[in-house]
């Protein structure tokens, strides 16, 4: 057995070496943060703004205006500062792969959207826990299956027929007005039902105004300041609670039965066999009607402005409905207007240059890496809130030729410009886990309107050309779109 000295002699060795390995280790991880540039750590480029303040007055002034400064000089990933936040943007489809497919363990949407929560209301969508909220997106998807939009089509045309139907033989209209008008009309009777289209509509449409208005920019950041918008969003979701909730008690207590979406929600149980509650019909009804009637009557209104301004494109729709009437006959239905491709792919031309939606937001819960098509690759944090956006992405040069063209024949079959680089090349509806559930919808109810537009009408656009309301938060048509119409001596047969 060695003598204790020479063990204290061993142990202190030992400590010694230990000492000069932590040291080491220190010294090291020291080098690292401050020594090796941040290119090689891979950290994304930030853009340059004022300390604290500097991020947020560029954020708020216009992401897409901030997207086509930094983009040429930062490329497809970087990091904007926004107050104690770091936004990291993904641009392209390369890079934004796992923004679409990752789990919401990964990338979480509740946090980044809880500005929605005062409009919506408790207990649905994102003031929900991820498991919850995916159930009540089945109840969306139940309502939304092809049996269902086979009867909103009918109540689609039946809507659109009886507002034209009011219009004279000849004269001059807002189209941007007319359309939103017709689209909330058309929403009420497929999504709020009979009892809201018939007897309430006035009134819930004033409240939906209201709680539209009550969605600022600012809001995003501060949902919960007390300003007089937010004070009317809050009144106006209050009144349109109590009058669904005296819609849902009238029909409970009838037991009569609808096909809308108010009694799909009405019917929906969790897994658990709870039934849904009135508040979360309610807040469920409102998050459909404020997501639905956007997309539809802005990209409407932006179908319209470029088929009256591209004499190709409206010959072409023309003679698709033309082609379509021999064929079916006068009817419109949900086959028929399945069979529209050239019109579809003029509306999806028309929301591939003005997206509703600008901004797609995620949380990040953990460290991810993504490499963009010049080979660099990145590192972003856990922490970062991460975003793309789809009225810049969807005009990038490396995709579409000629970007900022109105030019539908892009997604026709042989070009298809959009599948050319693998998905995520077109974004307008989000893609992935959080793909928009009410596409279908959407552009059933667009080509509803328009091919009846279509076939009993001549227009001319005698207003200019509209521009982009880029202050509003789901940004749509800016002023007035002035139409001149003549009704049709013989509709199209």
């Amino acid at each position: 057995m060695p003598p204790l000295s020479l063990k204290m002699e061993i142990g202190n060795e030992f400590w010694n070496v230990g000492l000069v390995v932590v040291a080491t280790l220190v010294i090291a991880k020291l080098i690292s943060a401050f020594l090796i540039p941040k290119s090689q750590k891979r950290l994304p480029p930030v853009v340059k703004a004022w300390p604290l303040v500097g991020g947020l007055v560029r954020f708020l002034k216009g992401p897409v205006v901030m997207l086509r400064e930094e983009y040429p000089k930062m490329g497809s990933v970087f990091t904007l500062k926004l107050l104690n936040k770091n936004i990291t943007f993904l641009i392209g489809p390369e890079v934004s792969a796992h923004f679409f497919k990752a789990p919401e363990s990964d990338l979480s949407q509740q946090e980044v959207y809880q500005f929605n929560v005062p409009t919506f209301g408790p207990g649905v969508v994102f003031d929900v826990d991820y498991s919850v909220r995916q159930e009540q997106f089945r109840f969306f998807t139940e309502a939304l299956r092809v049996t269902k939009l086979k009867g909103y089509v009918d109540q689609m045309v039946m809507e659109a027929e009886d507002y034209f139907s009011k219009w004279g033989d000849c004269g001059e209209v807002d189209l941007k007005y007319e359309l939103e008008h017709l689209i909330i009309l058309t929403a009420s009777r497929c999504l709020l039902g009979e009892e809201v289209r018939n007897k309430l509509f006035d009134d819930v449409s004033a409240l939906f105004h209201d709680l539209d208005n009550g969605m600022l920019p600012i809001s995003v950041i501060f949902p919960y300041l007390p300003i007089p918008a937010h004070s009317r969003r809050d009144q106006a979701r209050k009144k349109l609670a109590e009058i669904f909730v005296n819609i849902i008690a009238a029909r409970k207590q009838t037991g009569k039965s609808e096909n809308d979406m108010l009694q799909c929600f009405m019917d929906s149980k969790y897994k658990c066999g709870r039934q849904t509650t009135e508040s979360e019909v309610t807040g469920l009804l409102i998050a459909a009607l404020f997501a639905g009637q956007h997309t539809s009557s802005i990209t409407s209104t932006w179908t319209g402005a470029y088929l009256l301004t591209n004499k190709k494109y409206l010959s072409a729709v023309l003679d698709e409905q033309k082609n379509l009437v021999e064929k079916h006959g006068n009817k419109v239905d949900h086959d028929t207007l399945s069979e529209m491709e050239v019109l579809y792919r003029c509306i999806k031309e028309a929301l591939r240059l003005h997206p509703p939606l600008i901004m797609l937001l995620r949380s990040s819960h953990s460290d991810f890496s993504v490499k963009t098509r010049e080979g660099k690759e990145y590192d972003i944090p856990k922490g970062h809130i991460v975003a793309t956006s789809p009225a810049f992405a969807n005009r990038l040069s490396h995709i579409y030729k000629d970007p900022d063209m109105y030019d539908p024949d892009r997604f026709a079959p042989g070009r298809e410009e959009d599948k050319t680089t693998g998905a995520f090349s077109y974004i307008s509806f989000g893609g992935g886990r959080h793909g928009c559930l009410g596409e279908p919808f959407a552009y059933l109810q667009i080509k509803a309107i328009w091919s009846h537009l279509l076939r009993n009408f001549e227009f001319e656009l005698v207003s200019p050309f509209p521009e982009i309301d880029w202050n509003a938060m789901v940004v749509g048509v800016k002023g007035k779109v002035m139409v001149r119409y003549k009704r049709r001596e013989l509709p199209i047969n």
